[in-house]
């Protein structure tokens, strides 16, 4: 089956010629214009992948995130003109998983879709072995890497794709430091910003859903000049 594509750009022009390049490459294509109608079929339509502009029409591109990032974890890459560094952090604090700034290479977008698709796809049952109790006293809460899973007690965690692909990596093993070099190379194939503040902003919303105190944390824990660690409880 064809990887299902949601496209939200107002700007005709572009839009076209990333749903005809897109097509192309072989996905499903939904391409709009509007926030509103963007959030009304991913209600109602199984949606793998998104890319989203921020400078849109009535709703913007992160309101637009921010509201459908809770009904689904299918990767959002931004692609916008706004290339300040607050929009970016804002962007990603909302829910996004990469940002592209304007003007772009289609074939830079074709590269960082087939990476988040590898990234999904890395994600497959492997059996019992892949299961790490994070914290026993709150939940208990259970890493399951082979189901794909989080999950407190007997209610599922809901973390992204990247957010999973983070915690995988820190897991492997647990206890040991992992640079933000590092989990930039290994979770986003080789960076796609050219510094670590991606890394810090996935580790500080993966946090908000594993900790019990995320502005105290005890899981991820943050080694001062070296990176982060994952300390299982």
């Amino acid at each position: 089956m064809p990887t299902r594509l949601l496209i939200l750009e107002d700007d005709d022009r572009i839009r076209a010629a990333l749903r005809l390049a897109l097509t192309d490459e072989g996905y499903d294509v939904r391409a709009l214009a509007s926030a509103e109608d963007a959030l009304a079929v991913v209600g109602t339509e199984p949606i793998d992948l998104m890319l989203v502009d921020l400078m849109l029409g009535g709703m913007d591109g992160f309101t637009f995130i921010r509201t459908v990032r809770p009904t689904t974890d299918a990767p959002i890459i931004v692609l916008s003109a706004r290339a300040d560094t607050h929009d970016i952090v804002a962007a990603l604090e909302a829910g996004a998983d990469d940002y592209v700034t304007k003007p772009y290479e289609v074939k830079e977008v074709t590269a960082r879709l087939r990476a988040l698709r590898r990234r999904s796809e890395r994600i497959a049952p492997s059996g019992d072995k892949e299961r790490l109790v994070l914290d026993r006293e709150h939940g208990p809460l259970l890493f399951d890497a082979g189901a794909g899973q989080v999950v407190r007690g007997t209610e599922p965690v809901p973390v992204t794709v990247t957010e999973f692909r983070l915690l995988t990596e820190l897991a492997s093993p647990p206890g040991r430091v992992r640079s933000r070099q590092s989990l930039l190379e290994s979770v986003w194939d080789r960076g796609f910003f050219g510094d670590d503040r991606i890394v810090d902003v996935h580790v500080r919303r993966l946090r908000t859903k594993i900790e019990v105190e995320p502005s105290a944390p005890r899981l991820i824990v943050t080694v001062r000049g070296l990176g982060y660690r994952l300390d299982p409880q």
